[in-house]
C-alpha cells in the first residue's frame, strides 16, 4: 500500500498514519489552499504518539477504507501532533468546550476553509456505541450541513471563534492580597478528597501544582496542618496505587478511578517531572524518607527509559504494546499488568517471593484490569495492575514469616520481576525532544540533586541542558521547539517551528535551576537572555504575554495561554522567571512584567485555584517576596552552610554562591552580593525584601533562620 503525505513527517505520531488510507495532510499552505480551492470543509484530528483512544480510533475509523473513502471525498483532511502544535491544539481544545462537550484526544474538529470551528467533538466509534452517534454518521451529518445550511454553519463558525477570543481576555479585577496563598488553598480544599487523596472523583488526575499549593501553605504561618494532611495522603496514595510503576519507576498519566488503582498507562515526561519535584519538596518540608526515594526512582526510570544518546529527553511512552508470545495488535497496559502465573515464571524457585509478590501487589486469579479490546478465552487468568493491596507487616502476618523475610522478598520480587517483564514487547516510545518538557525535567533534576546531594541526577541536569542547547538553540538566539532524536531515513530530524512561550519560560527556569545547583554564572546569563528574547517575542504590548512568537503562523487567535494545566502555563512560569532574576538583579522591570501579566487572571484564580495553580505560586511570591541566601566563601568553607540551604524546604528560594576569588560569581547576582563581605570563613546573609540578617557561620543556625516560623 502506498504511503501518503504523512510518511515525510518527523513528528512519530504522525508517521503512525501514514499507511492510512485517509489522504491525510499535516497542518500547512497545501492543506488550507485545497480546502480553499475546492470549497471542501477541514477535518482536524489532534492527538499524539502515548493516547490510547487515539488509537482506537486510528484502528477502527482511519484504516478503514470505507470510512477513509468517505474523509477522502468529504473533507480535506489534516493530521496534527498537539505537543508539536501546542498552540493549535489549545485553541481548539477551546472550540470544544464552547460547545459545551468535554475536550480531550484524539480531538476530532471541523473547520471551515478559513480555519473557522464549527463542530467539534473527540473519539467517535465507527458505528452507533456508547450513546455516542458513528463516526461515517457524523461525516455525512456535517457534509449536508456544509452543502445545504451554509449560513447556519458559518454564522456558527465565527460565534465559536469570536467566544475563543473572548474566553482567553481574563479581566483584571483588583490586584492579589497577600493572603492569596491561603485563600486558594482554601478554595482548593472543598475538591480534595480526603478518602483517597487527590482532587476529584474520577477519573484522577496527580494535580501536582495544586498539591504544590497544598505544601507551601503547610508550611507558612500559621501552619496549616489539614494542608499537611492532605499533601502527604494524596502521595502516599499515588505512591501506593496502580497509577505507580512499582517496578521500573516512574507514574502513569491518570487513574481511570478514584482509588489510583487502574492508571491509563501512557507515561508522560511532563507528568514525572512536575511529580519528581513535589516529591523532593515533600520530602524536606516534612522530613519524610519515602519521597525522596519516589522522586530518585522517578529519575532512575528517566535515566534507563527516557533519555537520548545526547543525554536529552524523549517526550512520552505509549499506553500500548502487543502482548507477549501473540502478534495481535496492541492492547492497552499489556506490558505492565499481571497474572499470577506470570509472577510465579518471573520467580522460579522462589516460591517465598512469588507469594509475597502476588499477596502484596494484589496480583489475584480474578485480576483487576480489563481491556474493553482484549478478547478474553474461557479459563483464561484475570489481569492485575500492581499495587500495594496490603502493608508488607500484614504480608508477613499471613504468610507465617517475619517482617524482615517479607520484605527481602518482595525485594528479590521487584528485581525479577522487572527483569523478566523487559523481555516483553516496549510500549511505543515517542523520540521527540521537546525544549519545554525537557526544561521541566531538567529542573526537577537539578532539585533533586539539590535537595539530596545526588550526583547522578546533577549529571542529568547539565548533560541535557547542554544537549538542548546544542539541538534546540540556533545560533541566533532563535529556536526550535522539538528535535527527533532518531529521525527517520532521509530526515534531518529537525522540525522548523519557533518555540513558543512555554519553552522559553521553561528553559530560563531550568537554567535557574542549575545555577543554584552549581553556582556557575553561566546559567543565569543563559536565563537573562532566554527571558529577553521572549519579552521581544511574546509581551503584549497592553501587559502579559502571547503564546505564540509575533512573528509565528496567523491564526484565527493569537492566544494567551493563562491556565495552568497538565503543565504550567507560560505565563506562570515566565513570571516565575522574570520573578527570580529580578531577586538576581533588582531590575525593577522584571518584576513589573511580571505584575502586569499576572495582574489580569488574579479573580480567576482565586476562584478556580485547580487552573491557575502555579500563577498562585507566582503570585505569592510577587505579594510576599523571596527568602534571598547569599553564601559568602570558597570551597569546603562554604559547602557546609549551602547543604543547609539546599536541604531545608524554603518556598521562594533563591540561592547565590558568591567565591571571593571569583568576581564573576558576585556579577551573577548584583542585587545581592553588593556589600556581602567575606570574612575568615564562609558566612551566609539570609535577605527578606531587600532586608538581610547579619552574617551567620553557623549551619544549623543558618537552618533555623530559614524556617518560615523565623520570617
Amino acid at each position: 500500500m502506498a504511503k501518503n503525505r504523512l510518511a515525510k513527517e518527523a513528528s512519530p505520531y504522525l508517521r503512525q498514519h501514514e499507511d492510512n488510507p485517509v489522504d491525510w495532510y499535516p497542518w500547512g499552505p497545501e492543506a488550507l489552499a485545497r480546502a480553499k480551492a475546492e470549497d471542501k470543509p477541514i477535518l482536524l484530528s489532534i492527538g499524539y504518539s502515548a493516547c490510547h483512544w487515539c488509537h482506537v480510533m486510528a484502528h477502527e475509523s482511519f484504516e478503514s477504507s470505507d470510512i477513509a473513502a468517505q474523509m477522502n471525498a468529504l473533507f480535506v483532511n489534516v493530521k496534527v501532533d498537539r505537543e508539536e502544535r501546542p498552540d493549535l491544539d489549545g485553541i481548539y481544545q477551546l472550540a470544544i468546550q464552547i460547545l459545551g462537550r468535554s475536550g480531550g484526544w484524539p480531538l476530532t474538529v471541523f473547520l471551515t476553509p478559513d480555519q473557522k470551528p464549527f463542530f467539534a467533538g473527540t473519539y467517535f466509534p465507527p458505528r452507533d456505541r456508547y450513546g455516542m452517534p458513528s463516526f461515517p454518521q457524523v461525516l455525512e451529518a456535517l457534509h449536508d450541513a456544509w452543502q445545504n445550511k451554509r449560513s447556519e454553519v458559518l454564522a456558527q463558525a465565527e460565534e465559536i471563534t469570536e467566544a475563543i477570543t473572548r474566553v482567553q481576555a481574563v479581566q483584571p479585577k483588583g490586584e492579589p492580597a497577600s493572603d492569596l496563598l491561603e485563600r486558594a488553598a482554601r478554595m482548593a480544599s472543598k475538591r480534595f478528597d480526603d478518602k483517597h487523596g487527590g482532587f476529584g472523583n474520577k477519573p484522577k488526575f496527580p494535580n501536582t501544582m495544586a498539591l504544590d499549593v497544598l505544601l507551601r501553605r503547610s508550611v507558612e504561618p500559621p501552619r496549616e496542618r489539614e494542608a499537611e494532611t492532605r499533601v502527604k495522603r494524596a502521595l502516599t496514595a499515588m505512591r501506593a496505587g496502580g497509577i505507580y510503576d512499582h517496578l521500573g519507576g516512574g507514574f502513569h498519566r491518570y487513574s481511570t478511578d478514584e482509588r489510583w488503582l487502574v492508571p491509563h498507562f501512557e507515561k508522560m515526561l511532563y507528568d514525572n517531572a512536575l511529580l519528581a519535584r513535589l516529591y523532593v519538596d515533600a520530602g524536606r518540608a516534612y522530613n519524610e524518607p519515602k519521597f525522596f526515594e519516589v522522586a530518585h526512582d522517578i529519575l532512575k526510570w528517566v535515566a534507563r527509559e527516557m533519555t537520548a544518546a545526547n543525554g536529552a529527553f524523549f517526550s512520552t511512552q505509549d499506553a500500548d504494546s502487543v502482548p507477549k508470545g501473540t502478534k495481535d495488535h496492541a492492547e492497552e497496559g499489556a506490558f505492565f499488568v499481571w497474572t499470577p502465573s506470570e509472577v510465579k515464571t518471573a520467580l522460579p524457585g522462589d516460591e517465598e517471593a512469588a507469594r509475597v509478590a502476588a499477596q502484596y501487589f494484589g496480583v489475584t486469579e480474578h485480576g483487576n484490569f480489563t481491556d474493553p479490546h482484549h478478547e478474553e478465552k474461557e479459563g483464561e487468568e484475570g489481569r492485575s495492575v500492581l499495587h500495594e493491596a496490603m502493608a508488607i507487616e500484614d504480608v508477613a502476618a499471613q504468610l507465617g514469616i517475619t517482617a524482615d523475610a517479607a520484605r527481602a522478598a518482595r525485594e528479590r520480587a521487584i528485581r525479577a520481576m522487572h527483569k523478566w517483564r523487559e523481555e516483553r514487547p516496549k510500549p511505543f516510545r515517542d523520540e521527540k525532544l521537546l525544549a519545554s518538557w525537557n526544561g521541566l525535567m531538567i529542573g526537577a533534576c537539578a532539585e533533586v540533586a539539590i535537595a539530596t546531594g545526588d550526583t547522578a541526577a546533577r549529571a542529568m541536569a547539565e548533560r541535557a541542558f547542554e544537549a538542548i542547547e546544542q539541538t534546540l538553540f540556533r545560533p541566533d538566539g532563535e529556536r526550535l521547539r522539538v528535535m527527533r532524536a532518531a529521525p527517520p531515513p532521509g530526515h534531518t530530524g529537525e522540525v522548523k517551528i519557533a518555540g513558543y512561550l512555554d519553552d522559553y519560560s521553561f528553559m530560563a527556569n531550568a537554567a535557574l535551576d542549575l545555577y543554584e545547583l552549581t553556582g556557575t554564572p553561566r546559567f543565569a546569563d543563559v536565563a537573562r537572555r532566554l527571558v529577553r528574547t521572549a519579552i521581544a517575542l511574546f509581551e503584549d504590548p497592553a501587559g502579559g504575554f502571547f503564546y505564540t512568537p509575533s512573528d509565528g503562523e496567523a491564526l484565527i487567535t493569537r492566544s494567551k495561554d493563562p491556565y495552568d494545566q497538565a503543565i504550567p502555563s507560560g505565563v506562570s512560569m515566565m513570571a516565575l522567571a522574570l520573578l527570580r532574576l529580578f531577586a538576581l538583579d533588582g531590575d525593577a522591570d522584571y518584576e513589573d512584567r511580571a505584575r502586569r501579566a499576572l495582574e489580569p487572571i488574579a479573580s480567576a484564580a482565586i476562584q478556580n485555584p485547580l487552573g491557575f495553580s502555579q500563577s498562585i505560586i507566582a503570585f505569592d511570591r510577587l505579594v510576599r517576596g523571596s527568602t534571598d541566601v547569599v553564601v559568602v566563601g570558597a570551597g569546603d568553607k562554604a559547602r557546609g552552610l549551602t547543604e543547609a540551604v539546599r536541604k531545608t524546604y524554603v518556598p521562594h528560594r533563591t540561592l547565590v554562591a558568591v567565591d571571593p576569588g571569583d568576581p564573576a560569581t558576585a556579577a551573577a547576582a548584583p542585587a545581592l552580593s553588593g556589600g556581602k563581605e567575606a570574612k575568615s570563613g564562609a558566612v551566609a546573609y539570609v535577605c527578606r525584601g531587600r532586608t538581610c540578617s547579619p552574617p551567620v557561620a553557623d549551619a544549623h543556625a543558618l537552618a533555623a533562620a530559614l524556617s518560615p516560623r523565623s520570617a
